[in-house]
């Protein structure tokens, strides 16, 4: 499954849509007024499906991920020279980038790739592509990539 998420170019919150490969809105994710970032992620339908929240004053970044009110897991950024990491408490799953942090490979336990995430260029706001292997794991997959974006935003506005 192919998702094509874009940022708004016009908006005093993030906020960002995501579309399948026809083009039909599948998700909207909407920035809300908090402390850190807080994202909720909507169906095409207009009902809220997931929440990425960052959680303030840790040493490194950290955000939680919920599916509805319930709480799925976490993404910390490890700290590393070069290659961004991140660490996932959900599903035992496991990011990893390259240098430029545009281009990610999400890995399940055993190897096996969940996610290839890359970032297009020469987009006036971020676009990225979201290759999900299973469809049951692209909402997840898309908060990992807000996640990430949110955290990269942080770190170079800071």
């Amino acid at each position: 499954m192919r998702m094509l998420f874009k940022q708004r170019f016009f908006s005093w919150f993030d906020s960002y849509d995501i579309y399948d490969e026809a083009g039909g809105t599948l998700y909207t994710v909407k920035g809300q007024l908090s402390w850190g970032h807080c994202l909720k992620i909507f169906d095409q339908y207009g009902t809220e499906v997931g929440t990425v929240r960052e959680r303030i004053f840790t040493l490194l970044p950290r955000f939680e991920m919920y599916i509805g009110d319930t709480f799925v897991g976490s993404i910390n950024r490890e700290f590393s020279f070069f290659r961004p990491r991140y660490n996932i408490d959900c599903r035992g799953w496991r990011v990893q980038g390259d240098f430029m942090e545009w281009d990610y490979t999400v890995s399940d336990a055993r190897g096996g790739r969940v996610a290839a995430v890359s970032k297009e260029i020469f987009h006036w706001t971020d676009t990225y592509v979201i290759d999900v292997a299973d469809p049951r794991d692209a909402l997840q997959a898309l908060m990992l990539v807000l996640a990430i974006d949110a955290e990269k935003c942080s770190r170079n506005n800071g």
